[in-house]
């Protein structure tokens, strides 16, 4: 108490004393506050008390940390105590910024966007698979075609349909694709030398099926042109085709069956309705078929070309039940 009734503060207050006032002790600590402002150089706005109610309140301004040494009275540490509590927590940044391989959940038109499109490469898929077996069968009635000629005009018309929804499937991909869909963006294109391949693979497709279609239906005298034009676009057609299905075989393989298995049916919603379009075109294929099937008989003995039906399947004369074609 001496050195505080001498007019000057010298050192610690002693808080243990008995002697010590509180009016003195208040002074001590108004005195300590003043030479830390003047140490740290802070704003005298800020200090004392208009600081802890500033902090206690929220409305004053942001407050600078509070030194981390133990208050210097009992006054202090009442007053730091409460300030610390008040004072702002930092914002954090997100969780998934700071979590390696975190990705963000898409929105739900997002998802939904990218879920078409599994959806229409699952039904290209489906479609792809069912056309190679068509096509495998119909490759073998080639070999034979004197005798499974009937055989080969049957097949050739169950593949119409199918065939048509394959091409509108992928040319839905390609459409979305060129008009800027973000959906078919993220999924990427083919191979350069697949797209490049698909129209000229679409137009020589539309020409095989529709010169069989018009050698069985149409006029007896253009028979002979109709079967160039089919034997010439079936050439070019099958040296397309073989790079079409090396270069889509993998894909294929992966997504034909995924509408059929019960883990990975429920991952893409639609999965019944494409199995059920794919079983529709197969059908009317089959109607196309059962309507052409009477024509054929006809056809063999209206003037067929030589070269094409022979008792053995093979180049040669005509027998009586086969007459010659005179163009009339």
């Amino acid at each position: 108490m001496d050195c505080c009734c001498n007019g000057g503060y010298h050192g610690e207050p002693d808080f243990g004393s008995a002697r010590a006032r509180p009016d003195e002790l208040m002074e001590q600590d108004r005195e300590h506050r003043r030479r830390d402002s003047i140490r740290e150089q802070g704003t005298d706005s800020d200090s004392g008390t208009v600081r802890w109610i500033a902090s206690s309140t929220g409305r004053g301004p942001s407050l600078r940390p509070h030194r981390t040494e133990f208050p210097r009275s009992s006054v202090s540490a009442w007053e730091a105590a409460v300030t610390r509590g008040r004072q702002e927590i930092p914002p954090q940044a997100p969780i998934r910024q700071e979590t390696p391989g975190w990705q963000e959940l898409p929105e739900a038109d997002e998802y939904d966007g990218d879920e078409g499109v599994e959806a229409n490469a699952r039904l290209t898929g489906m479609t792809a698979a069912l056309l190679l077996v068509l096509l495998a069968v119909e490759g073998i009635t080639i070999l034979r075609i004197g005798r499974l000629l009937t055989l080969h005009v049957v097949i050739g018309m169950v593949l119409v349909p199918p065939v048509l929804l394959k091409i509108g499937s992928t040319t839905w991909r390609f459409a979305r694709y060129y008009l800027g869909s973000p959906e078919y963006r993220r999924k990427g294109p083919p191979p350069a030398l697949l797209r490049l391949l698909g129209p000229f693979l679409v137009v020589l497709t539309l020409a095989v099926l529709g010169s069989g279609i018009a050698l069985l239906l149409g006029p007896s005298s253009a028979r002979s042109e109709l079967l160039t034009i089919h034997k010439a676009t079936f050439i070019l057609w099958i040296a397309a085709m073989v790079v079409h299905v090396l270069g889509h075989l993998v894909d294929t393989a992966r997504l034909a069956p995924k509408d059929f298995y019960r883990r990975t049916r429920r991952q893409v919603r639609g999965a019944s309705t494409r199995q059920w379009v794919l079983v529709g075109a197969l059908c009317l294929g089959l109607l196309l078929a059962v309507a052409v099937a009477p024509k054929i008989g006809p056809w063999r003995s209206g003037g067929t070309p030589v070269h094409l039906i022979t008792p053995a399947g093979k180049v040669g004369a005509p027998t009586s039940a086969q007459p010659v074609h005179t163009g009339s």
